[in-house]
């Protein structure tokens, strides 16, 4: 082998291992120097003291290069250009606020800083062009200071960014948050911020796994540290499928989903049944058997078709019933269900108020919701009197026509006797044709009147029941994991 050659070669691997020999040996000092300096930055930016602050924050940030020590650093130039109307002060903010977003430009806090940057930067202009003092009010080495714009002052006081770091050894571990349901966090080495109380759950193959509560503050630096002792006895499984966020059941259903699709643990050696599952999909089922030290890879494919959210409310729903296609979807409102893909019927009833019914659309990935305003029915006591009213035309008309038959039939038995035959001007012959005429009238009458009463029965009388239609988007967000990258959805309500 050409010597040129080997002597490369042997400088780039000596150089590859005294830089990891570095690191490794300056990671912890530096983290602790890092510490050191802002929680003392930290108390002279209460104190006031913003010059000491800055300084302190840069020295944080030249131990540990976190975006958020660049953040604090233009938020001690920030109070003292705003203590002093010192433009000089005002331009050191913009400077870092600019690095702190080129350094992290996934900050969450991106649109507050750029305003932030462009109230300064026109305050600084309005600095430089403010007229001098007037005769005695000031000297050369002690201007007067110019009262901040309304726009700086809206502001407010700049509050110092705290910091939560979770590292491993070794690196590269997986992070979750409170629950492993929720899916993978982060990787070690990680930092951000976070509030309140979090249990912290560690996890690498073939080490054990982790698990600390800590308690964040939002303005001081909080360091997670922890060795990762190996663990030889246990396999290592990953759980990927087709559909992002797919629950997952390990052994038992009955304790509940272990976590979100895609998902990688260790688990102890020995055959293990595995489910997978999403909302519109059928199930998978897959039994391995997991041996220790070896990667065992689970990949679900669900078929089925895709769902979205049908979500009814409006007042008085509780006593409500949902139908969807004819069938109860929610015996009583507010309802939230799942619905598949495609067109629907749904129908909303209510013991003494109008059904609606509506033809929707249901898309994947969306939120239809209907705000159900249900109209009373109306009273039907004008049916009530119009049967009462056709019953007594009736009855009558039975009347009138029984007596003029009874006159009939005297006159006809009288006739067929002959002895002596009924005179012609018997007022029998004239009462009987108006009994008849009546009789006719009566049922004509009581005819009508019916007629009017299944009118009055059927008809729709008052307002309708209306809804109101709203169509939202289930957010996406990305996701990252092992054999896996996409979209993951989640959902607010």
């Amino acid at each position: 082998m050409n010597v040129r050659v080997v002597n490369v070669v042997l400088g780039a691997l000596l150089a590859v291992l005294v830089s990891v020999g570095v690191v490794a040996a300056q990671s912890p000092d530096a983290l602790k120097k890092a510490q050191t300096a802002f929680d003392q930055a930290q108390l002279d930016y209460l104190q006031g003291k913003y010059d000491e602050a800055a300084a302190g924050f840069q020295a944080a940030y030249d131990a540990r290069p976190f975006p958020q020590f660049l953040y604090n650093i233009g938020a001690a130039h920030h109070m003292m250009g705003k203590a002093t109307s010192e433009a000089t002060a005002y331009a050191a903010a913009v400077e870092y606020y600019r690095k702190y977003l080129a350094a992290d430009p996934q900050a969450s806090d991106r649109a507050k800083v750029e305003k932030a940057i462009g109230v300064l930067e026109a305050e600084i202009t309005r600095i430089k062009n403010a007229p001098p003092p007037a005769p005695g009010g000031g000297s050369a080495t002690t201007p007067v200071p110019v009262t901040p714009s309304t726009e700086v002052q809206n502001l407010g006081d700049v509050k110092v960014r705290g910091l939560v770091v979770i590292e491993s050894e070794p690196q590269n571990a997986s992070i979750y948050l409170d629950d492993r349901k929720k899916g993978e966090f982060a990787k070690t080495p990680w930092s951000g911020t976070l509030e309140g109380e979090h249990r912290v759950i560690i996890e690498k193959r073939g080490h054990m796994v982790l698990e600390k509560t800590i308690a964040a503050d939002p303005s001081k630096l909080f360091v997670l540290s922890v060795v990762m002792a190996q663990q030889s006895d246990r396999g290592w499984v990953e759980i990927t499928s087709n559909v992002p966020g797919a629950e997952i059941f390990i052994d038992d259903k009955s304790v509940g989903s272990v976590g979100r699709t895609p998902l990688s643990q260790n688990i102890k050696p020995g055959k293990h049944t595995f489910w997978i599952s999403a909302e519109g999909y059928d199930e998978y089922k897959e039994e391995v058997d997991v041996v220790a030290g070896e990667t065992h890879a689970v990949k679900a494919n669900l078929r089925g078709n895709p769902v979205g959210k049908l979500e009814v409310r409006g007042l008085g729903i509780e006593d409500s019933t949902i139908y969807v296609d004819g069938k109860v979807l929610c015996e009583r409102g507010p309802c939230l269900r799942s619905v598949p893909e495609g067109d629907h019927t749904v129908t909303v009833s209510r013991d003494g108020y109008k059904s609606y019914s509506r033809r929707i659309t249901i898309q994947a990935k969306t939120t239809v919701t209907v705000k159900v305003t249900l109209a009373p029915k109306p009273s039907r006591s004008d049916a009530v009197v119009a049967y009462i009213l056709a019953a007594g035309f009736g009855a009558g008309g039975v009347y009138l026509g029984m007596q003029s038959q009874k006159y009939k039939d005297e006159l006809t038995d009288e006739i067929a006797a002959g002895d002596p035959p009924p005179d012609n001007n018997d007022d029998r012959f004239w009462k009987g044709k108006a009994f008849a005429i009546g009789a006719d009238a009566a049922f004509v009458l009581a005819g009508v009147t019916a007629l009017t009463a299944v009118y009055y029965t059927f008809r729709d009388k008052g307002a309708s029941s209306t809804a109101l239609i709203d169509v939202s988007a289930m957010s996406l967000q990305p996701q990252i994991g092992i054999g896996y990258a996409g979209l993951g959805m989640e959902v607010k309500w």
